[in-house]
């Protein structure tokens, strides 16, 4: 993976969790700059940590299935693509457990860290099989998130309604390009 892939790929993993922050951003009367940098660390480090593991598990499995290694990360970050679409698409009825708008505890913040990053393991296993630097591509994750979840909680109380939804749209088809771009990049390398 190039430099630019691995950043877009850092920043389309922050967009649910970015979502997330506008809506608490949102529902806070007054952010200030400490609790978002608290909410964005983090946020940060449990994405940072989750594709670490996914990554642990894929490559376990990458031996036993390494013919077919660029399809199976290409189809899990397309599907992982279209869910965030669909989940920005579909209207909720109720909150999500992504949702950050809780007493703001530690545990709260944490759970909710990890239920926006559970995208961020399928994407580790789906790296597992292409030839990446994983604890590069995890500090660019958890250093986006980290960035986009301290702008989100800061911003939230302008924008949460306006782009909530529409950064998970993008990161959806920033998450569709990149497993696209990882097919295109194996496949030209097996035919030249």
């Amino acid at each position: 993976m190039n430099p630019i892939s691995i950043l877009l790929l850092g920043l389309a993993m922050s967009t649910d969790a970015f979502a997330a922050a506008l809506g608490r951003g949102a529902g806070m009367v007054k952010p200030r700059l400490k609790d978002a940098l608290r909410v964005g660390f983090i946020f940060g480090v449990v994405e940072g940590i989750t594709p670490v593991i996914g990554w642990l598990l894929g490559s376990a499995a990458s031996r036993i299935i390494e013919t077919w290694d660029h399809w199976i990360a290409f189809g899990l970050l397309a599907a992982l693509g279209v869910h965030m679409i669909y989940k920005a698409l579909v209207p909720d009825k109720e909150t999500t457990a992504g949702s950050i708008n809780g007493s703001g505890s530690l545990l709260l913040v944490a759970v909710a860290g990890l239920a926006t990053s559970i995208d961020a393991m399928a994407v580790g296993v789906g790296l597992a099989f292409v030839d990446v630097n994983i604890v590069v591509v995890a500090a660019v994750i958890g250093l986006c998130t980290f960035a986009m979840v301290t702008l989100g909680i800061m911003a939230g109380r302008v924008l949460g309604a306006v782009i909530g939804k529409r950064a998970e749209i993008v990161g959806g088809i920033i998450l569709i390009a990149v497993g696209s771009t990882i097919l295109y990049e194996h496949l030209s390398i097996a035919t030249s």
